[in-house]
């Protein structure tokens, strides 16, 4: 793909939800069409040109889906390898295998990480009790265990507060293979939201700082009140991920902010909750600097516009959405999900002000 890709391309997307929806709509403003893959609830199917609605194992559907698409992209990172090796027979992947593997599992996120000579939370392999117990010894408490793959929002995790906690953690793993992280004293947690063409060319947009509660981020506020040399670091930190990745696509940075710099918290190969704030905030969001980056457009150059304060819309905050409604200050996006449940999230409200007002 030397080229960009003709107006009136197919994009294959991995996974239905509400990314898979947003990044549905910005490929229809480029003259895009969607193909959406999802096993399960397929909220993107609403705004897609077509969907598949079957397991990851099928192989049939999936060389079907395929041939269907030029190019073949994803909105979440457990993608079973196996169904990745079909359709990279067939059709280019972006971003590429290795930011896929690199993100599936914390371990070998964190030895990637290292060996980039950025720093992470102190960590070590958990394999079984002996090592988790060993792993305490080592790092102390309080720290957190999490299984290596298929963890988000908070789910595959444990924290510990005291060594006797280790077998008790360890038995809520089931078995998984787990990496106990070191506790990392920090002030703010922050995210850069970062884009990689097929040319090499990198655009960043500004960090913006996170709050979570109960393991889900609740609200994402830019621009992070942290200093000017703290923001070009995690820029030129989520560059050198991006590089090192060989990386097309947008990319999301997780970091902390301590007294003795950025630490990185994990890294996600896809457009990202956090960067939500950028519909409203820019020119270009990151759902079309995904898609510009996957169909070889230039990049936009993702310049902040506006002052936002992105809040995540989870389970009966949706009865308050008439009272947004009503705001002139607040941007709505809605996912068009049926149900609504205690810790989903239902969609999201941007509200706006003037920069530095």
């Amino acid at each position: 793909m030397s080229e960009p890709l003709p107006s009136g391309s197919t994009i294959g997307i991995l996974g239905g939800g509400q990314l898979g929806r947003m990044l549905s709509v910005a490929a229809s403003r480029l003259g895009y069409r969607c193909h959406i893959f999802e096993p399960g609830a397929a909220p993107a199917g609403d705004v897609a040109a077509k969907v598949t609605n079957s397991p990851y194992d099928d192989s049939a559907a999936l060389e079907a889906f395929a041939r269907s698409v030029d190019v073949v992209t994803f909105e979440f990172e457990n993608v079973p390898a196996e169904a990745l090796d079909r359709l990279e027979a067939i059709r280019p992947l972006r971003p590429n295998r290795k930011a896929l593997a690199v993100s599936q599992d914390r371990l070998v996120e964190k030895d990637f990480l290292t060996g980039l000579g950025l720093e992470t939370a102190p960590y070590a392999n958990v394999e079984s009790l002996a090592d988790l117990e060993a792993a305490v010894e080592t790092l102390g408490c309080p720290s957190i265990l999490k299984t290596r793959r298929l963890g988000y929002d908070g789910k595959g995790q444990v924290r510990l507060t005291a060594p006797e906690e280790a077998a008790s953690g360890f038995e809520a793993m089931k078995g998984a293979a787990a990496v106990l992280e070191g506790f990392v004293e920090f002030s703010s947690e922050i995210s850069v939201i970062a884009a990689r063409g097929a040319d090499g060319q990198v655009a960043c947009f500004d960090p913006g700082e996170n709050l979570h509660e109960g393991g889900i981020l609740r609200r994402t506020t830019v621009p992070a009140p942290i200093p000017a040399r703290l923001r070009t670091d995690a820029v030129l930190l989520a560059g050198r991920i991006l590089n090192a990745l060989d990386y097309v696509g947008v990319l999301g940075v997780e970091l902390f902010v301590t007294p003795r710099g950025l630490i990185v918290n994990e890294i996600a190969p896809r457009v990202h909750n956090s960067g939500h704030w950028t519909q409203n905030g820019c020119a270009v969001d990151q759902f079309e600097q995904h898609i510009r980056a996957i169909a070889g457009w230039p990049l936009g150059d993702g310049s902040r516009q506006a002052d936002v304060v992105m809040e995540n819309l989870i389970g009966e905050d949706m009865e308050r959405v008439p009272e947004l409604a009503a705001d002139p200050a607040v941007a709505l996006h809605l996912y068009g999900k049926a149900e609504t449940r205690a810790g989903r999230k239902m969609g999201h409200a941007n509200r706006i002000a003037a920069m530095g007002g």
